[in-house]
């Protein structure tokens, strides 16, 4: 998703950072290269934005990280030789800001972490992964899509979902093929993100002699679209095209609406989620989306783990809480194999991971994206997420 430097905390700043934050988890010593942890704790940083328009997604992808380490230590926890290792989620808010991301990802490196699942935006995974990258940390976002985060060459940085040229190419096809478009508006919030996703849309368009009729901007903070919308308007396009996230989207579907655009409005995982709907109101029809992954509920135990997920945060699945679940527990898996909290073999095991998790089976090509990735399309319809397809 979306789109500067060391911190200088000591332990006790982590720990007070902690406590501010209503964890209940102690602050780990700061440890070598080596990840090595005191008290049969493995320690696994989570970073996302816990304040802000994308708080309900960061939290999201939070709830998913602890269900994950709560289960593991319910079934007894991590053995390695003759003890028994306990699983902590150290949890950082970004505020989905690329300066907030390399101060929360020095943190942990800090902290003895011994790998991060995170960030949620591709615009603070990015400048993050290089930290990590530096201090050997494995770095799983379940939700970074755009191309360029395992681009960079990092052998620690790797992700559980589908990437942008994926989820644009689905989505480009998707206009031509079931929206019948010849002309398509696009914007984008000029994000990592929301710009690079539409870009991968346009060049997939315009290969298929697909006309781009407007191209326009805003930003992640925005919520007045209305000029924007009426330039587009004027065009007559057959789709609206948007790169950015839920929290502006919801407010443009309304304007589109109040405007009387007939166009659909087709836009990336950014979007995809309840939260949208809400914000929308009378203008969320309009919407179809993707989302770089198997809708959950169409996954063998989805069902399962969305009432697991409801019954233990008394909220439901926003987008991809399954899939930072599924990085701890791949996290686990390789520090299992690895038989050791030594950043470099974890490393080493996570790269050549092969493992049936909630969302489907999971290994890594060698850049560190998920081989056989899905992209599922979803149509809002009576203020629903309904499922349509998947490809891969």
């Amino acid at each position: 998703m979306k789109t500067w430097i060391k911190s200088a905390a000591t332990t006790v700043a982590i720990a007070a950072a902690l406590l501010g934050c209503g964890h209940k988890e102690q602050a780990a010593t700061p440890s070598s290269s080596s990840g090595t942890q005191g008290g049969n704790i493995i320690r696994i940083g989570h970073v996302a934005p816990l304040s802000g328009g994308d708080a309900h997604l960061g939290k999201d992808n939070e709830n998913g990280a602890r269900l994950a380490a709560d289960e593991i230590n319910a079934a007894g926890g991590v053995r390695l030789g003759d003890k028994i290792y306990r699983v902590e989620i150290l949890g950082e808010d970004d505020k989905s800001d690329p300066r907030e991301g390399t101060l929360a990802a020095q943190k942990l490196v800090d902290a003895g972490v011994v790998a991060v699942v995170g960030h949620l935006n591709s615009g603070s995974s990015i400048p993050a992964s290089k930290i990590y990258n530096d201090a050997g940390v494995v770095q799983i976002s379940p939700s970074t899509t755009a191309a360029k985060y395992t681009e960079q060459g990092f052998k620690t940085a790797f992700r559980v979902v589908a990437n942008d040229n994926q989820q644009g190419t689905a989505m480009a096809n998707y206009a031509i093929d079931n929206f019948k478009a010849k002309s398509v508006a696009i914007i984008d919030d000029r994000t990592a993100y929301g710009q690079g996703l539409v870009d991968v849309v346009e060049h997939v368009l315009k290969d298929h002699g697909v006309s781009v009729v407007s191209r326009e901007y805003t930003n992640n903070k925005a919520s007045d679209f209305n000029a924007i919308l009426t330039k587009i308007r004027a065009r007559q396009p057959d789709v609206i095209v948007y790169g950015g996230m839920d929290d502006t989207a919801g407010p443009m579907a309304k304007q589109i609406h109040q405007l009387g655009i007939k166009a659909p409005l087709l836009a990336g995982d950014g979007t995809c989620s309840p939260e949208f709907i809400k914000l929308a109101g009378i203008g969320a029809d309009v919407l179809t989306c993707s989302r770089a992954g198997e809708a959950v509920e169409k996954l063998p135990k989805g069902a399962q783990f969305m009432a697991k997920y409801k019954a233990k945060f008394g909220t439901e699945v926003q987008i991809y809480a399954p899939y930072a679940y599924d990085a701890v527990y791949v996290i686990v898996d390789a520090v299992r194999r690895a038989g050791s909290l030594d950043r470099a073999a974890i490393a080493a095991a996570v790269a050549t991971t092969d493992y049936d998790g909630l969302t489907g089976h999971i290994s890594f090509d060698s850049k560190g994206d998920i081989k056989n990735g899905a992209i599922s399309m979803f149509h809002v319809e009576g203020g629903q997420l309904n499922y349509l397809s998947t490809t891969r």
